[in-house]
């Protein structure tokens, strides 16, 4: 008897529609931001994003790129829809040659994995409260 392995596929978006990310597999790593950056590019009071391999990422569209640097020294660089504005992927130097990071809002699929990480804590809002399942990391 032959077991059929079967590969997640999951499209992520920005809000028109028009880029796209569509992943192969499960992400490397689901996480939590709470850094500045983060509030700021978001609007809430974190980021979650999911890490994955580049080779198992299929982008599609016309993005435009915002870099800064981040808190730790490493230059982040956004893709965003420039009609829409919606940040759909993400690299981060150091990282950026093997993985690629995709906002999980931007997949709006409600059975993705849960974070495992979140760090930037210090910064955490005082309300919110992670599940004990999600390991604390403060850089």
């Amino acid at each position: 008897m032959t077991e059929s392995l079967t590969m997640t596929t999951r499209t992520a978006s920005c809000s028109c529609g028009r880029l796209t990310a569509t992943t192969e597999g499960e992400p490397l790593r689901v996480s939590i931001c709470h850094c500045h950056a983060c509030q700021r590019r978001t609007g809430s009071v974190f980021g979650a994003q999911a890490r994955f391999r580049r080779d198992a990422v299929t982008l599609a569209g016309e993005g435009k790129t915002w870099s800064h640097h981040g808190d730790e020294g490493a230059e982040v660089r956004f893709t965003f829809c420039p009609t829409c504005g919606a940040t759909v992927w993400y690299t981060v130097e150091g990282y950026d040659v093997d993985t690629l990071a995709i906002p999980v809002g931007a997949f709006a699929d409600a059975a993705f994995p849960a974070p495992t990480v979140s760090v930037y804590e210090e910064r955490m809002h005082p309300w919110v409260h992670l599940p004990d399942t999600v390991n604390t990391h403060i850089p």
